[in-house]
């Protein structure tokens, strides 16, 4: 396991800079950031996505169903002297925020939900008019989609494509290095909800939103902080041939917006 996740506040630090530097341009190509907008964040965690909003004076409010997480975001945003709300819920049983937000965000999210089609359903209608939606995942065949980098065990915590064995292989590497049983049954659990981009796509058609725009990363850009490595998006050819670009597509940038 990794330093950042143990420490909260270097994984907080950490997903600011990346926010301020690639997720707001990205979000900005498509539609403005201004102060005095309201932005969600689904599965906030601790926060950290939210504070460049913040400081920029748009009205932030973070939704995640882990109690520790939302104590955490608003330690914080205390910290930094930041304005922001924090609710620990399931974000579809807040009927008072429909159509309510100009943009909603949802990073590294949608891999750890079961009922996909039916969340993305909902997300329209917390939306404003001319609102949207900005989603971001890991591909799931890419090296390390099924997150096995939450492990403690080093040398398991750098093992790439080891999710993409059967559930009984992958069960026996896991505990072959003594991995604990909690991170067992959290890997498997993503091994059953992990999303490729084919599968998203479908599922988009399927609701009231469409995709205005897509960017898949060869290298994500969150891994400029966590590794020093320079962001590179994928080759548009490889990002062209279905199946084979999970492999090679370590993030997935979706703009999203409601049907006209």
């Amino acid at each position: 396991m990794q330093e950042r996740h143990q420490n909260r506040n270097i994984y907080f630090k950490e997903l600011s800079i990346t926010s301020r530097n690639y997720f707001i341009p990205y979000i900005q190509c498509w539609h403005a950031i201004a102060a005095g907008m309201n932005v969600l964040e689904i599965g906030c965690g601790d926060g950290g996505n939210l504070l460049p909003f913040s400081e920029m004076g748009c009205n932030t409010m973070g939704v995640d169903m882990a109690k520790s997480r939302i104590k955490d975001a608003k330690n914080f945003f205390n910290r930094h002297h930041a304005e922001g709300e924090f609710i620990a819920s399931d974000i579809f049983k807040l009927k008072e925020l429909e159509q309510n937000f100009d943009i909603i965000i949802c990073h590294d999210v949608l891999e750890h939900i079961t009922e996909k089609e039916q969340f993305l359903s909902n997300l329209s209608k917390y939306l404003k008019p001319q609102g949207i939606v900005f989603m971001s995942f890991p591909a799931w065949q890419m090296p390390f989609g099924g997150h096995q980098q939450i492990c403690r065990n080093r040398i398991l915590s750098h093992l790439p494509f080891i999710h993409l064995f059967p559930v009984s292989i992958y069960r026996s590497i896991l505990k072959a290095f003594r991995a604990d049983t909690d991170c067992i049954k959290e890997l498997l659990s993503i091994k059953k909800t992990g999303v490729s981009i084919e599968l998203f796509e479908r599922l988009i058609k399927k609701t009231d939103l469409i995709i205005l725009n897509r960017q898949l990363w060869f290298i994500n850009p969150h891994y400029k902080i966590k590794f020093g490595l320079s962001p590179r998006q994928l080759n548009q050819r490889i990002s062209g041939i279905p199946y084979l670009r999970n492999f090679a597509s370590t993030s997935c940038f979706y703009i999203l917006k409601e049907k006209d």
